[in-house]
């Protein structure tokens, strides 16, 4: 089946389903262009949370449809692929997170939401990339418990006087591993007038020669108001593709061609058409682990609207 008729398959199946399908930045262009949202994990929970939709295809790794699933349980969340797991959030498992909190019984645990439901059901505030530091100061402890990244803990440590203790100590994006200062300065040295763009799952010396620092709807909305017109970005290269589609006066260069999560890119528009299809994969989060995870969500949710 060719794409257009794949894709008209899906629009139509979408209709008759009461289906809305949401997009990583990370996803296939073909993925992006044929979701109804586009955007970070956050944002596309939040999405489907406030879309009168019966069903909701997530397009993403697995801990981004247990969070929509965990603040919609009156919805159906489908994934494309079941095998569309995320690395690090692999490094911090439930038994890992109560081994810690024994461990300091006076510390707060702050977990980013790029963790499984059942480590955030035993955490104390959920955060994103973008508000790590402003969640971790609205902890009442002065040691904080971060993971499981620990380029984006010690990334939050710049904006906070609070001891923040990474956890576990090495955990790390995969593909955000993959840049490099040198390479960086090297294409910088290329281009003299590109803005570098990066993630904080990078490593800290890559943040430190970037212009620009930010979760990936934070680079986007910085590609849209910046007067520069050349843009080097160190994250995964599915975020090019939107930025691309934007700023079609602008260029944009990824620090590093083959910065590729496979997990994300393993959502394809035959298995999103099979998943409307025929239901699958639903994402189902056990209501008491769904119960404790939402708690922590809703902290760092409440603490949003507070700050808006």
């Amino acid at each position: 089946m060719n794409p257009s008729d794949l894709a008209r398959k899906i629009q139509r199946l979408k209709k008759e389903k009461e289906a809305v399908i949401l997009s990583h930045n990370y996803q296939r262009p073909e993925v992006q262009d044929i979701a109804d949202f586009v955007g970070d994990s956050l944002e596309l929970s939040l999405c489907a949370a406030q879309t009168q939709a019966k069903v909701v295809v997530f397009c993403g790794v697995t801990f981004m449809a247990e969070t929509a699933a965990i603040l919609n349980p009156d919805k159906k969340v489908l994934i494309p692929d079941r095998n569309a797991l995320c690395p690090m959030a692999a490094m911090l498992p439930a038994e890992l997170v109560r081994f810690y909190r024994e461990k300091n019984p006076d510390a707060k645990i702050v977990l980013y939401i790029n963790s499984l439901a059942e480590a955030k059901a035993y955490c104390d505030a959920v955060c994103t990339s973008a508000n790590s530091a402003e969640i971790i100061n609205r902890m009442d402890s002065e040691t904080v418990l971060f993971g499981p990244d620990v380029n984006l803990a010690q990334y939050a440590r710049n904006f906070t006087s609070k001891r923040v203790v990474p956890i576990p100590a090495s955990g790390f994006c995969p593909v955000h591993k993959l840049f490099s200062r040198e390479a960086i300065l090297k294409l910088k040295e290329a281009h003299p007038d590109a803005e570098v763009m990066a993630h904080p799952e990078c490593n800290p010396e890559v943040c430190r020669v970037a212009d620009f620092v930010g979760s990936t709807s934070k680079m986007y909305k910085e590609a849209l108001v910046s007067s520069a017109k050349k843009f080097i970005v160190a994250t995964e290269i599915g975020l090019l593709h939107r930025m691309k589609k934007e700023r079609k006066d602008a260029v944009f260069i990824p620090a590093y061609e083959e910065a590729i999560c496979v997990n994300m890119k393993l959502h394809t528009l035959e298995n999103l058409y099979l998943s409307l299809r025929e239901g699958r994969y639903r994402v189902n989060v056990p209501p008491k682990i769904a119960s404790l995870a939402r708690n922590s969500v809703e902290f760092m949710l409440k603490t949003r609207e507070t700050t808006a």
